[in-house]
């Protein structure tokens, strides 16, 4: 959902352009022009902010690929010659380390918003499963990126996660010997991650478009997640939100510039300083903090193909979170119930990850199952039952009514 441009092409070239390619009426009716409902908060800026992340590790990414060398004898050395030859080439790799955290922090309050807000309901489905393809992306790219290094936890953290395919029945050692390119963690399986990481990260800036696309569709959501009732309830994107969000990236980009200056390492592992040994295993294996929630899962299930799919499962069941929530009602604001689980959620999401950092022995153990537990029960037994059971507050008329906070009577929740 466009909105009406008002672009007048003024110059000879600008007018002989516009009849053939309309490309900047296009970029003003859709970025500029575009109606956007008049009361987003500040937690709808982390698309803007995802947008900045994702362009930042394009570049430094491009980088330093023309500085590293993928191979197994050369990896290592390749990456201290970056950091110590190569001008500026210390403020590269940290800004694409760094900036890889400041990513999927930026997603996981992304994703979050989405899931209080209610951004997954109809008529945004297909705009969320989009973002949770993207979000499995990310995934992969982060993890085939972080072995690039080949330090000692990159080597080992590829070990462990790809002898995982192994559990899948039937096709599980073919698929691992594939991944790993031959019988063992090798020099293949380095040259096949450094392939995949320079290219999915081209493939997630298509996704982001398509992402892009299917948000102007049906439009933003809303905080109260009523829908938009004509063009009092909207602002033209610029200049509100263009300020709006560059506030937002401006501030995001003093934390990312606090740790990639003064604690460029604080979000990864000392070990991993240390050259790759194959005959050398540390004494705690353990990923990259963003995916420790779900490693957490993985080591809570006793049985290896059990964890596996329980592990792919915790990710896989977002694509049907539309369905699984059967509330008529968007916001989580209306809904005070559903608010408590949520924030009830959110804590289980942040003790998994906690648990996913400490050894798979004792009392880690059995709260992770705890947790896991918990985490698919709020999912299939929690929502479902919510939209049933729940009485939501009643709905604002209109976005208007919200905003200016009129005293009409409130319409029933549907």
């Amino acid at each position: 959902m466009s909105g009406p441009s008002n672009y007048q092409p003024k110059s000879a070239f600008g007018k002989w352009m516009h009849e053939r390619l309309p490309i900047m009426e296009m970029v003003q009716g859709s970025l500029l022009d575009f109606p956007t409902p008049k009361n987003l908060n500040y937690w709808w800026t982390f698309g803007g902010i995802l947008a900045v992340m994702l362009v930042a590790q394009l570049i430094t990414g491009i980088i330093l690929a023309m500085h590293y060398t993928p191979h197994v004898s050369m990896a290592f050395d390749s990456v201290e010659h970056i950091m110590r030859d190569v001008n500026s080439g210390w403020l590269l790799r940290y800004l694409h380390a760094n900036g890889a955290s400041m990513f999927f922090m930026a997603v996981y309050i992304h994703i979050f918003r989405g899931m209080y807000y209610g951004s997954y309901k109809a008529p945004r489905e297909v705009l969320w499963m989009i973002g949770v393809l993207i979000y499995l992306v990310m995934m992969a790219t982060a993890f085939m990126g972080y072995v690039l290094p080949w330090g000692q936890m990159s080597f080992w953290g590829a070990k462990v996660i790809t002898n995982l395919f192994s559990a899948i029945p039937f096709v599980g050692e073919s698929v691992t010997t594939w991944l790993w390119g031959g019988y063992s963690v090798d020099n293949p399986t380095l040259n096949r991650f450094f392939s995949l990481h320079y290219l999915l990260p081209f493939v997630l800036a298509g996704l982001v478009g398509l992402h892009i696309w299917a948000l102007h569709v049906p439009g933003n959501g809303n905080p109260t997640g009523v829908n938009v009732k004509g063009s009092q309830d909207t602002v033209p994107f610029h200049p509100y939100y263009t300020m709006k969000d560059g506030f937002a990236i401006v501030v995001f980009m003093i934390l990312f510039s606090a740790f990639t200056f003064f604690a460029p390492n604080y979000l990864g592992h000392a070990i991993n300083y240390l050259p790759a040994d194959p005959l050398v295993t540390p004494a705690h294996i353990v990923p990259e903090w963003y995916y420790l929630p779900f490693y957490a899962i993985l080591r809570a299930i006793p049985d290896k193909l059990g964890g596996v799919v329980a592990m792919f499962g915790s990710i896989l069941i977002l694509f049907f979170l539309p369905w699984l929530d059967t509330s008529r009602v968007r916001s989580g604001t209306y809904r005070p119930i559903f608010k408590q689980f949520f924030w009830v959620f959110a804590i289980v999401c942040v003790a998994l990850g906690y648990l996913g950092s400490k050894p798979a022995e004792g009392a880690y153990v059995f709260w992770s199952r705890i947790l896991t537990a918990y985490y698919f029960i709020h999912f299939i037994v929690i929502l479902p039952l919510l939209g049933l059971l729940e009485s939501p507050k009643p709905l604002p008329p209109s976005i208007s009514d919200s905003v200016l906070a009129k005293k009409k009577p409130l319409a029933p929740a549907e």
